[in-house]
This record gives structure tokens, sequence and C-alpha cells, in this order.
């Protein structure tokens, strides 16, 4: 009988720890981090297009964003297109320059996929005005 209670606590055991490694794998697949940090205003969109209903954070984004968002973005104060552009390795593909905006868009290596303008595949988009710079994945979605 000894055995037999030995033999069903490792079974508990291992069945606590599958179940604890298949949570994770869900949180891990269907969750992720939000890929700015520090801005004034956190925007999630939640869906593809300029259309998607948006949600707004105040400083920082929520710690895990499911699956669903579409597009984040966040709104610095002061010039930070060099220290965006350093932290995520990210090559400048091409620019536009607008009412006093100047738009960098790019492609990071730490991003996920993109959306294609001008032929290229564009995944983090920094835009640059007024004293404070907004970055976003892969595109700013709302205004500036």
């Amino acid at each position: 009988m000894h055995i037999w209670r030995k033999a069903v606590r490792a079974a508990k055991l291992v069945l606590t720890l599958i179940l604890a490694a298949a949570a994770a794998a869900v949180l891990f697949f269907l969750w992720h981090a939000p890929a700015f940090a520090g801005g004034e205003r956190y925007t999630l969109a939640l869906g593809e297009s300029s259309s998607a209903r948006m949600l707004f954070f105040e400083k920082n984004a929520p710690l895990l964003l499911p699956a669903g968002v579409g597009g984040e973005s966040a709104l610095y104060a002061g010039e930070r297109a060099e220290e965006l552009l350093e932290a995520f390795r990210a090559r400048v593909l091409f620019m536009e320059s607008a009412a006093g905006t100047v738009s960098y868009y790019c492609h990071s290596p730490f991003l996920g996929e993109g959306v294609f303008l001008n032929g290229k595949e564009v995944n983090l988009h920094i835009a640059v005005g007024e004293g404070r710079t907004a970055a976003g994945t892969p595109l700013i979605f709302g205004g500036f």
C-alpha cells in the first residue's frame, strides 16, 4: 500500500507540472510583452487597419498583450529617433517629411511581421516633430 501512495503522489506531481507547462505555453503563444517602454501614452490597435478599435493607456502599456493586437505605439517627450533605432537595431528603409514631422519607416529584426510600403516590409515607424517622438509597430495607428 505504501508504494501505491508514492506512485499516486508522483503521478499528481507530474500532472501538476504538465498543466503548469501547458499554461505557460498558452501565455507564451497567445500573449506577448509590449514592444515599447517608458512612453507618456501607449496606444493599442485591436485590428490590422487604421479603422481598428483603439485603446489608450497613460504612461505604460499593460504587462502582457493579447494576440489580437494588430499594432501598438508609444508617444515620448523629446527627440528619441536615434535611441529607438539603436534599441531595435532598425534599418531605415525610407523617410517622409510633412507638416513639420519627419517619419522614418524601418525594419527591425526584433519585431514581427510588417506591412509592405513602397515595396518594402516596414515593421517600425518612428515620427518626430513638435518636440516629441512617436514609435509604432508595424505603423503608428491614429494621429501623431
